[in-house]
């Protein structure tokens, strides 16, 4: 079978190519090692919340930070006690990693499993809220980092609504 014809059967079905990637540089991608273009400017900006990652866990969240395209100015980690407002006017979206950490932004008291797949608000300010696993969740749960990704596509999806 061609390449183009198995990707487009695999398109079809809705499942995403994998490719292998070198493993010569196995050290975490960092926000200041993402080459941004010059003048760029950012266009929105993310609030993320949770608890601060280490470890195998930065290097799960600065993946997700690549994956999203995300430049460095265009966003920041909070710990859910931050709630003071970002002064920034680019639309902000704001993304809770963890039960808790969405329960004190949101102030509701649910699960969360009753809290994901909804579009929250940060209590008191007119921030959209998307809640999520924690990052310690995903690498104990590996199976559970697609439903992460399809919370940050959501975020994204709001993100472009503003």
């Amino acid at each position: 079978m061609h390449i183009d014809e198995r990707s487009r059967y695999l398109k079809e079905m809705g499942i995403t190519e994998w490719s292998v990637r070198s493993t010569a540089n196995d050290s975490a991608p960092t926000a200041e090692s993402q080459q941004a273009i010059p003048n760029q400017e950012p266009k929105v900006y993310w609030l993320f919340y949770g608890q601060a990652p280490g470890g195998d866990q930065e290097r799960l969240f600065q993946n997700m930070i690549l994956a999203l395209g995300l430049l460095p100015k265009e966003w920041e980690w909070r710990s859910p006690t931050n709630t003071q407002t970002p002064s920034t006017h680019l639309p902000c979206v704001a993304f809770a990693f963890g039960e808790q950490a969405a329960q004190v932004l949101s102030g509701e008291q649910d699960p969360l499993t009753q809290l994901r797949d909804v579009v929250l608000e940060i209590a008191g300010q007119d921030i959209p809220l998307i809640a999520s696993f924690d990052l310690a969740h995903c690498l104990n749960r590996p199976k559970d980092k697609a439903l992460v990704w399809q919370d940050l596509l959501l975020a994204r999806s709001v993100l472009q609504s503003l």
